[in-house]
């Protein structure tokens, strides 16, 4: 193994729908991502922008944050038993 496999964090993936979309190594892109993308959820009466970005933009700031973690998987367990 070389040094530079070393420090690198292995890049997270989310997945949608059954397809998987890598993320930013960075945290801070990872939270622009999804902060701009709730807020082009907020904007989806407009064109173009649509109410489809806020789940979108939650899931993904629920890699970084516990408390949208914590909302997603009581939302999965809940939608799996139905």
């Amino acid at each position: 193994m070389s040094a530079t496999s070393d420090n690198q964090v292995p890049a997270r993936k989310i997945s949608v729908f059954g397809r998987e979309f890598k993320m930013p190594r960075s945290r801070g892109r990872r939270i622009a991502i999804g902060a701009v993308l709730i807020f082009g959820g907020i904007l989806g009466f407009l064109p173009v922008l649509g109410f489809w970005m806020i789940p979108i933009g939650l899931l993904v700031l629920s890699y970084e944050f516990a408390l949208v973690r914590r909302h997603r998987r009581r939302f999965v367990v809940w939608w799996e038993r139905r």
